[in-house]
């Protein structure tokens, strides 16, 4: 890893920087296949299948015999897994809703806001080198309580055809509709324009790679909402010497193997620790089965020492990670001070994976710096609030002459007659 000392905070963009591609070196490609598939449909999305997934489909629904035999295959230790993560994710999105809020601005004029569902959602898995089925939890289950509708998802096919098996038993027990083997940026496409199979839908959510994160982007051009541009995981670790070095080492190693672009972060105030942890990293590495992804992360990666708690702090505000791990002697002069952060994992015995399964949190959450203006994926990503207003005859008189004044300043006259009307009714 990259060790840096002290760095001066004119130098923080540039160290700081993602291994990423920009949106610019990626649109061409997302604009291209978005094009064939709004005009070729489910066609198109087999010869893209086929390019990149290397199979032929006869159909790219899954079928209710494959989820059957899916589920028989599950052993029951991770069905059983799988369901606490299901039940702890259930209670703390549940203790997210809202009831309606309702005021009387002024004699006679009531107003309310009311949440409703989006009714069609798309969910995106990725199934390349990590079948994500827990991302199904973070994703279906807040759309199941906030009352979707149409909740489908789309996930890559094997060279086989298939579907891991864990993805279509979370599918199944979180209540997805349908689920179709489609995978990048057609994936994508295919959600935002509709196909003879995939339904269109109003918003897309899920990770997924540079590519999968730019055609998000591109499908806002086309009407379609999405949860926030999620791309490749990152971690950054605040620790001093209180934390231990080999839990700190797992922590950033958990999130490097993820992906050759993913990045992880180690910020210190002690040199000495920071010399512990990349050396557990490179004992700990050697028994990875994803050793050889992991070390192309942590080739992008940094190990920051800092003198000064304020300096770590503000430099750790300008990153904005999407998860942020806080082992330090005094945690409270970091939380009250964090900013931009995706997810926040507090001392010794919080390490990020717990976030990733079964703690209850969500692990859907803005990377490469979009902590500063997006949230995670909550109950809320899932609906829509709209605002009631009831004016009685009362109401109107007591708010009416200030609308008509306002209306003819803007040079608005047909919206001043509509109160001027009113009014003369009531005379």
């Amino acid at each position: 890893m990259n060790k840096i000392y002290n760095p001066n905070n004119k130098d923080w963009k540039t160290i700081l920087m993602r291994p990423t591609q920009t949106v610019a070196d990626i649109e061409g490609t997302v604009n291209s296949i978005f094009g064939e598939v709004q005009k070729g449909g489910d066609a198109i999305l087999a010869k893209y299948t086929q390019k990149f997934d290397g199979v032929d489909l006869n159909s790219n629904i899954v079928s209710q015999e494959e989820i059957s035999s899916a589920i028989a295959s599950i052993p029951e230790d991770l069905k059983k897994a799988i369901q606490l993560a299901k039940t702890n994710i259930e209670v703390f999105h549940a203790a997210q809703k809202t009831s309606r809020v309702e005021v009387e601005t002024t004699n006679g004029v009531q107003c309310w806001q009311e949440k409703r569902p989006i009714q069609k959602v798309g969910l995106y898995i990725p199934g390349g080198t990590a079948p994500l089925f827990s991302t199904i939890l973070m994703l279906a289950i807040p759309a199941n309580i906030a009352g979707c509708e149409e909740v489908i998802l789309c996930t890559p096919p094997d060279k086989e055809g298939k579907v891991n098996p864990a993805i279509l038993y979370t599918a199944n027990l979180c209540g997805v509709t349908k689920v179709f083997k489609v995978g990048g940026i057609q994936a994508i496409a295919g959600m935002t324009f509709g196909t003879e199979t995939i339904p269109q839908v109003y918003k897309i959510f899920g990770p997924g790679n540079q590519y999968v994160t730019v055609a998000k982007q591109i499908a806002t051009k086309h009407g379609v909402a999405i949860d926030m541009p999620a791309g490749p995981s990152e971690l950054l670790v605040m620790a001093d010497d209180s934390a231990n070095a080999a839990f700190v080492a797992s922590d950033l190693l958990s999130q490097a193997e993820h992906g050759v672009d993913s990045q992880v972060i180690l910020v210190s105030t002690s040199k000495e620790f920071i010399l512990k942890v990349e050396s557990e990293i490179t004992k700990q590495i050697k028994n990875l089965p994803r050793r050889d992804i992991a070390e192309k992360a942590i080739a992008n990666s940094k190990l920051i020492f800092v003198e000064e708690n304020q300096t770590a702090i503000d430099l750790i505000n300008e990153y904005g990670p999407e998860h942020y791990i806080l082992c330090v002697s005094n945690e409270d002069i970091f939380l009250n001070q964090i900013k931009n952060a995706g997810s926040v994992f507090i001392g010794n015995y919080t390490p990020e994976s717990a976030g990733d399964y079964a703690s209850g949190t969500n692990h859907t959450l803005p990377t490469n710096g979009y902590a500063k203006q997006y949230s995670g994926v909550n109950l809320d990503s899932f609906m829509k609030s709209m605002t009631f207003q009831k004016i009685s005859s009362n109401g109107i008189k007591e708010i009416g002459k200030a609308i008509e004044l306002m209306a003819e300043a803007e040079g608005l006259q047909a919206h001043k007659n509509a109160v001027t009307l009113r009014l003369k009714s009531l005379e």
